[in-house]
């Protein structure tokens, strides 16, 4: 019998972290300030956390990817009044979940076509997002929702972009700048991208259906990239204040240890969850007291999480043991020569390079070129390095990224060209919105003595 279909139901409103929605339904004259603002900030935080429960279960009683955001959304417009007016629940997640799912099946009933399909579509409201009779479904093959939803939009009937792009906005929440700058892209273009890839899901009648185990293998490197692109939007924000979105990096994470404990004998889902347990192991090293970004040269590395560098040494060499590595296993490979090097001075730098060239073999994208051309500086100096990237700087898929710039910038202050790296660290500068990565780009152009580096 074939399952439920996604379909179009119109534009979905502001969700609920739209300024505009939360002043509207504000209007709760017996609440005090301290009131509004402690059920605000607990809105904002069931949005960062449980978001995509609360869409998965909606979606799975409405069969439509449209009319599940549209209920969910209002689910947390609601929330703001009643909770203001009757306090905030112990279970937020579940209050929100609920509260879309009797929207949702409000809006099935009173439409008469689907009367007669209401049985394939309903579930027992009682049913949220954590509760332990999920495991009993068919679909339990994909315990955590947020990972069944993930699975769901990487259909093989999607372009792979598209199938992480969807899930990356749909499901995760990475706003559509972000999505489109993982992928070097315009943001029109991704948005074009997303929005095509939600009417091809209507056209051809994707069912809203986890796959069964068997099914799995196929989607899975659609699933570990969203994964490995929802961690790398955390660990370098795209725009703000913050270097480090850490909601973001935990959701990650969380997702790649929940994909290698379900699927095991991928090696691929160990070297992911090995490479971000990494990666993270330096979160607090990233920055200064300024909260500047600082170089991985000068971060100290007696600050390093110990414990998650050991884990993701003992995941990323369980990986290297299974057969010949793939894209995510070599990056934590990378990782790791990093982990266990005592200083920059004693890394393993031409091993490095090695790897790199083992990575470009399975995934040639100029930014991994870009990556090898900044160890090759380090092993060979960057004379050797500078032309590998005049070369990068001819590719249009790269040419306004800003690491390129920043790189070339670096390497141009260490030949002595104070002129042509202050060219650069500008350009870069142009390019960067996260403020953290500005400031650092401004230390960096008051050091070659540009003039127009602005003072304070």
């Amino acid at each position: 019998m074939p399952g439920p279909r996604w379909g179009r139901r119109g534009a979905s409103r502001g969700g609920p972290d739209d300024e505009s929605v939360l002043i509207a339904g504000g209007d709760e004259p017996t609440a005090s300030a301290a009131q509004a603002d402690a059920v605000v900030a607990a809105l904002a935080e069931a949005h960062r956390s449980e978001w995509a429960f609360v869409l998965s279960a909606t979606v799975r009683v409405t069969g439509d990817l449209d009319l599940a955001q549209e209920c969910a959304q209002e689910a947390y417009v609601r929330a703001l009044q009643a909770w203001t007016r009757d306090g905030i629940p112990a279970r937020p997640g579940a209050w929100l979940t609920t509260a879309a799912r009797n929207q949702a099946l409000d809006r099935l009933r009173r439409e008469v076509s689907l009367r007669r399909k209401l049985p394939l579509l309903v579930e027992p409201v009682g049913t949220g997002p954590h509760d332990p009779a999920d495991e009993h479904e068919p679909d339990a093959a994909v315990p955590d929702d947020r990972l069944r939803l993930v699975f769901t939009c990487c259909h093989p009937a999607l372009a792979p972009e598209a199938r992480v792009a969807l899930t990356l906005r749909l499901v995760c929440g990475v706003p559509t700048s972000d999505v489109a700058r993982a992928f070097l892209v315009s943001e029109s273009t991704m948005a074009a991208r997303i929005t095509r890839a939600k009417k091809k899901i209507t056209a051809a009648q994707i069912p809203y259906r986890v796959p069964e185990r068997a099914d799995l293998s196929e989607r899975l490197d659609s699933v570990l990239t969203a994964v490995h692109l929802l961690f790398s939007t955390g660990h370098t924000a795209g725009e703000g204040d913050a270097l480090v979105r850490e909601d973001l990096c935990d959701r990650a994470l969380h997702l790649a240890r929940t994909l290698a404990a379900l699927l095991p004998e991928q090696a691929e889902a160990r070297g992911l969850l090995g490479l971000l347990l990494l990666t993270d192991a330096r979160r607090a090293t990233r920055t200064d007291e300024r909260g500047r970004l600082l170089l991985l040269a000068d971060q100290d590395r007696t600050r390093w999480d110990q414990r998650a560098i050991l884990e993701g040494l003992t995941v990323t060499a369980g990986a290297l043991a299974s057969g010949p590595p793939g894209r995510f296993t070599l990056q934590a490979a990378i990782a790791g020569v990093h982990a266990v090097a005592p200083s920059p001075e004693l890394t393993d730098w031409p091993r490095i390079v090695h790897l790199y060239d083992l990575l470009l073999a399975v995934w040639n994208t100029p930014v991994v070129a870009l990556n090898r051309a900044a160890a090759v500086a380090f092993a060979d100096g960057p004379a050797a390095a500078l032309p590998l990237l005049d070369e990068l700087a001819s590719d249009p898929r790269i040419a306004d990224y800003p690491y390129l710039h920043a790189t070339r910038a670096h390497l141009l202050q260490r030949l002595g060209d104070a002129a042509a790296a202050a060219r650069s660290y500008r350009r870069a500068r142009e390019l960067t919105a996260n403020a953290a990565e500005q400031a650092f780009l401004d230390d960096r152009l008051a050091e070659v003595g540009d003039p127009d580096t602005p003072i304070g």
